[in-house]
């Protein structure tokens, strides 16, 4: 029985295969979670999980930080397979075309273009995801994104740019430009996390995606934890409804 409560990442990693990607000159690690017995010719769906900007690098290991523990454990394989990537952004790059300011109060403000390139670290995911739905045992019908921080900025840009290809997205405590919002508002399934005392990401940056995505008659849950500060994923990974609730989703 493979227990992940009090796992170290090493432990967990051994269960995610290290893989690299290449693209147009960027080198982007990824790990990817097979289900136990795998077989490939059947149809599993596939999560996507984008880090937080702590977990950046090279040594595609750190990505695995936070979340890839729930993924691989026992009762979760058991209950919904699945295939589950976890890319590592270079140290370099992030995955949202987001302009960070330094205020002079220590805090920081988050200004997300409506419009421009991607990033190097989301279009080498972008191009990754495009090759891993062509396999033939992905469900197509059936593929999920989420991230944390600079992943859910990331998890809100991805849905923006490719709003066909998600049945469902779960940003925690991210954020996003609103103007993007009716690309996939009636398209994507959301589920967004934040907690009420963030300093890091203000609670306002999801508070306002939310908001856009129901004037735009979408399909949103939002859940706020009082007094809850930045690693509101905590709080996310642990909700017992979250997994039901993801793996329910089809096209």
């Amino acid at each position: 029985m493979i227990v992940f409560t009090n796992a170290s990442i090493s432990q967990v990693s051994e269960m995610y295969k290290a893989e690299i990607f290449n693209s147009k000159g960027i080198q982007l690690p990824y790990r990817i979670l097979y289900p136990k017995n795998f077989n490939s010719t059947q149809k599993y769906p596939l999560v996507l999980f984008l880090h937080g900007s702590g977990e950046r690098g090279s040594d595609n290991v750190k990505q695995l930080t936070h979340g890839a523990k729930l993924f691989a454990s026992d009762s979760v394989m058991d209950k919904y397979p699945a295939i589950v990537v976890f890319p590592q952004c270079p140290a370099e790059s992030y995955w949202a075309n987001v302009k960070i300011v330094n205020q002079s109060d220590g805090n920081r403000s988050f200004d997300f273009p409506a419009k421009g390139k991607p990033t190097p670290a989301m279009a080498a995911v972008i191009e990754l995801l495009d090759s891993i739905v062509k396999l033939s045992y992905i469900d197509r019908n059936r593929l999920y994104v989420g991230g944390l921080s600079m992943g859910g900025m990331g998890t809100f840009e991805l849905i923006a740019r490719k709003p066909k290809m998600f049945t469902a997205a779960f940003p925690i405590c991210g954020g996003g430009s609103p103007k993007n919002v009716k690309r996939y508002a009636k398209r994507v399934k959301i589920w967004v996390f934040h907690g009420e005392a963030d300093d890091v990401v203000p609670l306002y940056h999801s508070q306002r995606m939310v908001d856009a995505i129901k004037q735009a008659k979408g399909d949103v849950r939002f859940t706020v934890y009082p007094g809850v500060g930045h690693n509101s994923w905590d709080n996310a990974f642990a909700e017992p409804e979250l997994l039901p609730w993801l793996f329910s989703k089809s096209k």
